[in-house]
């Protein structure tokens, strides 16, 4: 008797009948429908290997709000379907439910499906208070920095006063109109933390639009402070201007932090400038420093102040501000304690290297939805916001963990990586992902797997990049 063999792998082409011409100048091309089930992000399959080598699913789900309802989507499915949409490259809500229709992001985050554009803004929703927030996330911001490993020279905090614009939001609680780079503008002005060595926010509190520019730093920087983990030693604070209080200083002073932060150019400081007579060249064309040790009269002691100017004619784009009673020049004024062992000058350079938290904002600006994200209510937006964040240091966490020690932005591994497309089918019982890669690569991807996927670690990094076909 002929025995008839099973076919078990629905992902055999189908028959497609129906074509639609497409004419080119060379040729015409056939375009139809298929019932294969195909994903335009296989690629992620790499990301969610990482996550489930971390158990990060677990830790998210005992930190988040219960549902409403027993018959609701798990919190847990909802966050790590809103973490993998902004990684595909989601910044809107509706951006993140429109991959519900990928058959692979379900099956590789464990999760139920990708939720809704509603059920996403009921999540959010619950976020109600500050105190849940900070519930909510502290750990998370924890657990990234226990990622890292220890530095003998410590590593450099960098705090940051932002703003979010948001014209449009006109019903959207915090959002004010404020002091922004392009004048007044209706946005948010949040407060965020990085360890500059390793690119990775450490703290993000968002505050109204109309927020004086010292609000809540002190707390923001205690709060900074206690999570860290003691093998995380801090060998230099550095802050924009926003943070130049008092309370602040004698925060940092007091636990014995070395610090450098912008002066505002308030009357005080202006006076200075005004009254610097003596200032040294240095071996920048255009650039002159000085300084001084002075006693404000809102200061408890005398702290090194630091004087930088810059002959607008020899730069193309000088930093600093220019002053209407001392024209020609751009300056720049740094509070430091610092001692005098470091050049006035050296003091500049190292806070320039400043610039590089300056470019995480810039890039989750531009690749992880933060100007776009803004619900109706304050706290939701924060917790929208400090996910959204978070799925870039879980990005920086990925590419520490396969060795990487040149940093990639997501847009370089949505294209490169994540977007790889595979075909989805169920084969043996088991859900199965055929990558649509080139064979000369296929080596590399399985050395990338294979980093990830190993119940070990190990310090064999994998190649940045597989070899392109021609």
């Amino acid at each position: 008797m002929k025995k008839t063999s099973v076919q078990t792998d629905v992902s055999a082409p189908q028959t497609v009948t129906d074509f639609i011409k497409l004419k080119t100048s060379g040729q015409t091309i056939q375009i139809g429908f298929t019932d294969q089930k195909l994903s335009p992000h296989a690629g992620l399959a790499t990301f969610a290997g990482f996550l489930q080598w971390h158990r990060f699913g677990r830790l998210l789900a005992g930190l988040l709000p219960a549902p409403g309802s027993n018959s609701a989507l798990k919190p847990v499915d909802i966050a790590m379907g809103f973490l993998l949409g902004v990684l595909a490259g989601a910044k809107k809500l509706s951006h993140v439910a429109h991959l519900r229709s990928d058959p692979a992001l379900a099956p590789l985050l464990q999760i139920k499906r990708v939720p809704s554009q509603s059920t996403l803004s009921r999540f959010f929703a619950r976020f109600r208070t500050a105190a849940l927030n900070l519930r909510t996330f502290d750990p998370l911001w924890q657990w990234c920095v226990h990622r890292l490993n220890s530095r003998p020279e410590g590593y450099t905090l960098d705090l940051d006063t932002t703003q979010l614009l948001h014209q449009q939001a006109l019903s959207c609680e915090g959002v004010r109109i404020g002091h922004t780079s392009q004048g007044l503008k209706r946005c948010f002005n949040p407060l965020v933390a990085f360890l500059g060595e390793a690119k990775l926010v450490v703290g993000f509190w968002l505050r109204p639009g109309n927020t004086i520019s010292f609000n809540n730093v002190v707390a923001f920087t205690l709060a900074i402070l206690q999570r860290l983990p003691r093998h995380i030693r801090i060998g230099l604070v550095r802050a924009d201007s926003g943070f130049f209080c008092e309370e602040w200083l004698q925060l940092l002073e007091q636990r014995q932090l070395p610090y450098i932060v912008v002066g505002k150019l308030y009357e005080p400081m202006r006076h200075l400038l005004r009254a610097q007579q003596v200032w040294h060249p240095t071996q920048l064309k255009g650039t002159e420093v000085a300084e001084v040790l002075t006693q404000q009269w809102s200061w408890a002691r005398a702290r090194r102040v630091v004087l930088i100017r810059h002959r607008i004619e020899e730069k193309e784009s000088p930093s600093g501000k220019r002053l209407l009673e001392l024209p020609g020049y751009s300056y720049q004024v740094l509070v430091t304690s610092l001692g005098s062992e470091v050049p006035a000058l050296q003091v500049w350079f190292r806070y320039n290297g400043r610039a590089g938290c300056e470019n995480v904002i810039k890039e989750l600006d531009a690749h992880y939805g933060l100007p776009q994200l803004c619900l109706q209510k304050f706290w939701s937006t924060e917790a929208a916001l400090s996910l959204a964040i978070l799925s870039y240091n879980l990005c920086m966490l990925f590419q520490r963990h396969l060795g990487w020690s040149e940093r990639v932005s997501a847009s370089t591994l949505r294209f490169r990586l994540f977007t790889a497309s595979g075909i989805v089918s169920q084969t043996g019982g088991f859900t199965t992902i055929r990558l649509a890669v080139p064979p000369e690569q296929r080596a590399w991807w399985r050395a990338l797997f294979e980093k990830i996927l190993s119940p070990f670690p190990n310090c064999n990094a994998v190649e940045l990049w597989p070899v392109r076909s021609q």
